[in-house]
């Protein structure tokens, strides 16, 4: 089964906006995570400015819903435009399935980030479509057996 669910991109406040949600909707995190917890395997370090950030956060809505998002910061923050801070995630079934699904959707687009293993476990990339239109893409087999 494929499921697509919005991630949201935040300048900062991602943690409030969360909060804030999570009141309305109820539930709990299903994880979160700041950028001070990445591995140093890029080779440049995270601004203390950025540390505290959410690199990562999910809130499950339903059994096929969940909302995503994290904080902008360092080189990605001069992109950030209100309003138009938000990608289509795309969950697959199989790596298969997201090869093809990135393939095709990227297709004349923007790559931001090419199809592979992360270090958070899942095969995972990004880009921006021909259209404008930012989707993420990826796959954990433990997920989906």
């Amino acid at each position: 089964m494929t499921t697509l669910n919005v991630y949201l991109t935040f300048n900062g406040n991602c943690e409030q906006a969360f909060n804030f949600y999570k009141s309305v909707f109820g539930g709990e995190f299903a994880f979160i995570g700041r950028f001070k917890d990445m591995p140093e395997g890029g080779g440049k370090p995270v601004p203390p400015e950025d540390a505290e950030k959410v690199m990562h956060v999910s809130l499950p809505i339903s059994k096929e819903t969940v909302l995503m998002a994290s904080d902008t910061g360092g080189e990605w923050a001069s992109s950030f435009s209100k309003g138009n801070n938000f990608s289509i995630s795309i969950t697959t079934d199989s790596k298969e399935n997201a090869d093809k699904l990135f393939a095709g959707l990227s297709a004349e687009g923007q790559v931001t980030m090419a199809m592979n293993k992360t270090f958070w476990g899942d095969y995972f990339g990004m880009f921006t479509d021909k259209f404008g239109i930012n989707w993420m893409v990826s796959f954990n087999k433990g997920q989906n057996q």
